[in-house]
Protein backbone atom coordinates (compact mmCIF):
# COMPACT_ATOMS: atom_id res chain seq x y z
CA UNK A 1 0.00 0.00 0.00
CA UNK A 2 2.93 2.10 0.82
CA UNK A 3 4.07 1.84 -2.80
CA UNK A 4 0.68 3.16 -4.48
CA UNK A 5 0.30 5.86 -1.98
CA UNK A 6 4.04 7.40 -3.26
CA UNK A 7 3.33 6.56 -6.93
CA UNK A 8 0.19 9.02 -6.42
CA UNK A 9 2.43 11.62 -4.96
CA UNK A 10 5.07 11.14 -7.95
CA UNK A 11 2.36 11.67 -11.06
CA UNK A 12 1.39 14.63 -9.24
CA UNK A 13 4.47 16.18 -8.71
CA UNK A 14 4.91 15.14 -12.57
CA UNK A 15 1.81 16.78 -13.68
CA UNK A 16 2.63 20.08 -11.65
CA UNK A 17 6.14 19.67 -13.51
CA UNK A 18 4.39 19.67 -16.94
CA UNK A 19 2.12 22.52 -16.19
CA UNK A 20 5.07 24.79 -14.94
CA UNK A 21 6.95 23.81 -17.88
CA UNK A 22 3.86 24.47 -20.47
CA UNK A 23 3.32 27.67 -19.11
CA UNK A 24 7.02 29.31 -18.58
CA UNK A 25 7.02 28.26 -22.30
CA UNK A 26 3.96 29.64 -23.63
CA UNK A 27 4.76 32.99 -21.85
CA UNK A 28 8.09 32.77 -23.09
CA UNK A 29 6.65 32.15 -26.80
CA UNK A 30 3.87 34.08 -26.72
CA UNK A 31 4.78 38.11 -28.74
CA UNK A 32 5.48 40.58 -26.30
CA UNK A 33 3.04 43.12 -28.35
CA UNK A 34 0.05 40.13 -27.23
CA UNK A 35 0.91 39.52 -23.68
CA UNK A 36 -1.95 41.12 -21.75
CA UNK A 37 -2.16 43.36 -18.14
CA UNK A 38 1.53 43.20 -17.20
CA UNK A 39 4.96 43.19 -19.56
CA UNK A 40 6.45 39.63 -20.41
CA UNK A 41 9.12 40.07 -18.39
CA UNK A 42 7.12 40.07 -15.22
CA UNK A 43 4.67 37.33 -16.66
CA UNK A 44 8.24 35.13 -16.80
CA UNK A 45 9.04 35.96 -13.04
CA UNK A 46 5.96 35.36 -11.57
CA UNK A 47 5.51 32.08 -13.76
CA UNK A 48 9.34 31.09 -12.69
CA UNK A 49 8.70 32.09 -8.63
CA UNK A 50 5.35 31.04 -7.85
CA UNK A 51 4.96 27.95 -10.09
CA UNK A 52 1.58 26.94 -9.52
CA UNK A 53 -0.79 30.22 -9.07
CA UNK A 54 1.61 31.76 -11.27
CA UNK A 55 0.86 29.45 -14.13
CA UNK A 56 -2.90 29.53 -13.35
CA UNK A 57 -2.80 33.61 -13.36
CA UNK A 58 -0.67 33.71 -16.49
CA UNK A 59 -3.61 31.57 -18.25
CA UNK A 60 -6.47 33.77 -16.87
CA UNK A 61 -5.01 37.04 -17.35
CA UNK A 62 -1.69 37.17 -19.19
CA UNK A 63 -2.14 34.75 -22.05
CA UNK A 64 -3.40 36.15 -25.60
CA UNK A 65 -7.03 36.12 -26.16
CA UNK A 66 -7.59 33.88 -29.70
CA UNK A 67 -9.13 35.52 -32.56
CA UNK A 68 -13.34 35.40 -32.38
CA UNK A 69 -14.09 33.55 -35.51
CA UNK A 70 -16.73 35.95 -37.84
CA UNK A 71 -20.10 34.27 -38.47
CA UNK A 72 -20.68 32.10 -41.27
CA UNK A 73 -22.56 34.23 -44.19
CA UNK A 74 -25.19 32.54 -45.58
CA UNK A 75 -25.79 32.09 -49.34
CA UNK A 76 -27.38 35.00 -51.27
CA UNK A 77 -30.92 34.98 -51.82
CA UNK A 78 -30.62 33.52 -55.26
CA UNK A 79 -28.27 30.59 -54.18
CA UNK A 80 -30.20 27.25 -52.23
CA UNK A 81 -28.62 26.55 -49.20
CA UNK A 82 -29.60 22.67 -49.68
CA UNK A 83 -30.86 20.19 -52.29
CA UNK A 84 -34.65 20.40 -50.22
CA UNK A 85 -34.02 24.17 -50.86
CA UNK A 86 -33.67 23.79 -54.33
CA UNK A 87 -36.95 24.17 -56.31
CA UNK A 88 -35.60 22.81 -59.61
CA UNK A 89 -34.19 19.65 -57.43
CA UNK A 90 -37.73 19.64 -55.77
CA UNK A 91 -39.52 19.34 -59.23
CA UNK A 92 -37.15 16.80 -60.50
CA UNK A 93 -37.69 14.59 -56.98
CA UNK A 94 -41.62 15.27 -56.85
CA UNK A 95 -41.86 14.49 -61.23
CA UNK A 96 -39.72 10.73 -60.38
CA UNK A 97 -41.49 9.78 -57.01
CA UNK A 98 -44.60 10.50 -59.24
CA UNK A 99 -43.30 7.70 -62.14
CA UNK A 100 -43.67 10.81 -65.01
CA UNK A 101 -39.49 10.14 -66.38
Amino acid sequence: MAYSSGMAGVLIGLALLAFWLFSLFDVVTTPEDEVRNVPKALWVLVVVLIPLVGGLVWMARGRPRAPRQAWPVPPGPGVPKGPDDDPDFLRDLDRRMRGDD
